[in-house]
């Protein structure tokens, strides 16, 4: 082989590995770029509240009356830009999912995970709260409605495991299930919750 011919041949190779070792990056930019297109640009139906963003403090509380930690998976059902989630993840590595049906809402939450560098641990969806699987779950994140807190409690029983954490901004969950604890942050209120064994449930959430 000439002189010329080896240069060609390792010039070849040295494309090709650049290409295998960028195959990775490219199957995730085209993944994403799949998921944007398939993912709904209005919601699908009236959404259950208006988007009223948590304050960071009360966000912080929240997250320590949950007793958050290393290990647990946080979830926010009507998420709004995410900061629950976020916070959360930053302060301890946790994972967590965020689920509203507002589109900008999910495209601003994506944005505000990249920009605090932990989007690879907080993964932000476009869905209904009432039909999305709680069942890996260890604590969930609410800031919704009083009404809209009742009608969710049911399928909290019935998916969420024994010991995890149910925590709301401003609402609690009526006379039938009173929190486990409740805190008076002035003008706000947080309410928490620990699923109890499945076995003192009511028979019908089981």
């Amino acid at each position: 082989m000439t002189r010329v011919g080896v240069g060609h041949a390792i010039s070849r190779t040295a494309c090709l590995l650049f290409m295998l070792a960028c195959a990775p990056f490219w199957a995730a930019a085209h993944a994403e770029a799949s998921k944007a297109e398939q993912e709904p640009t209005k919601s699908k139906r009236p959404l259950d509240v208006w988007y009223v963003a948590t304050p960071h403090e009360i966000v912080d509380r929240m997250l320590f009356e949950a007793k958050v930690r290393t290990g647990d998976v946080v979830y926010d059902l009507g998420c709004g830009d995410g900061r629950m989630v976020i916070a959360a993840a930053k302060k301890f590595g946790t994972r967590g999912v965020g689920i509203d049906l507002d589109p900008a809402r999910i495209k601003e939450a994506r944005a505000n995970a990249k920009a605090q560098g932990v989007d690879q641990l907080v993964t932000f969806r476009v869905a209904d709260l009432f039909e999305t699987d709680l069942r890996e779950a260890t604590v969930v994140m609410l800031y919704l409605l009083p009404e809209v807190n009742r009608r969710l409690k049911p399928k909290l029983f019935a998916e969420l495991r024994p010991g995890a954490r149910v925590v709301s901004h401003d609402f609690d969950m009526g006379r039938d299930w009173l929190p486990d604890r409740s805190v008076n942050m002035g003008s706000d209120g947080i309410y928490m919750w620990v699923m109890p064994p499945l076995a003192e449930r009511p028979q019908s959430h089981r």
